[in-house]
């Protein structure tokens, strides 16, 4: 985690109000992040990027969900945690859209360097999408450092609940394709 108060605010905010298995999994997609910044091959604000991962599912906890998709509710949140807390604009902007769009496949891929390694280390730990760009030793340290938790289980329900509560949200389709399958046959 990078040793600023902004990055430290925001795990006391994630902490404070999402359970335990959630904060785990934003900090598993943010190291998974970082284990494959080799995809991108572009430099990266790891400030910025520890903050989006951190904050990239408040929209699924009921202090953040406002009624839009959990992804835009948990954009809004973490922009407005960035310009509460004097991060400039600029970089809560981009905090916002990796929020936004870290579950936007066939996009997050191609915007700047800090969605797509949000995109990438979320989609390792929910899904174990792009696992073989980890290092099993990394995997394996990653998970023992911060446990699933139940996190499958976890997930699962939170999800089902946005779509039943949400039916033209974003994850809709995906659940429909059987995502909800995928996070089952998760191997971790």
């Amino acid at each position: 985690m990078p040793d600023s108060q902004h990055c430290q605010k925001a795990l006391e905010l994630v902490m404070k109000y999402s359970p335990d298995h959630l904060v785990n999994h934003c900090l598993r997609s943010y190291a998974f992040g970082v284990a494959m910044a080799h995809k991108v091959k572009q430099p990266f604000d790891k400030e910025v990027f520890f903050l989006g991962a951190i904050m990239h599912d408040l929209g699924l906890t009921p202090k953040f969900d406002t009624g839009d998709t959990f992804e835009i509710d948990g954009a809004k949140a973490a922009r407005s945690f960035c310009i509460e807390h004097q991060l400039n604009t600029e970089k809560a902007d981009l905090v916002h859209e990796m929020v936004a769009h870290h579950n936007t496949v066939g996009v997050a891929h191609k915007l700047d360097p800090e969605i797509a390694l949000l995109h990438y280390g979320a989609g390792a730990d929910v899904a174990a999408l792009w696992i073989r760009d980890i290092h099993k030793k990394t995997l394996t340290e990653v998970l023992s450092e911060y446990p699933r938790l139940d996190f499958k289980e976890g997930m699962i329900k939170l999800l089902s609940d946005q779509i039943e509560r949400k039916p033209n949200s974003y994850m809709a389709p995906l659940i429909a394709l059987g995502f909800l399958k995928k996070i089952e046959k998760t191997p971790f």
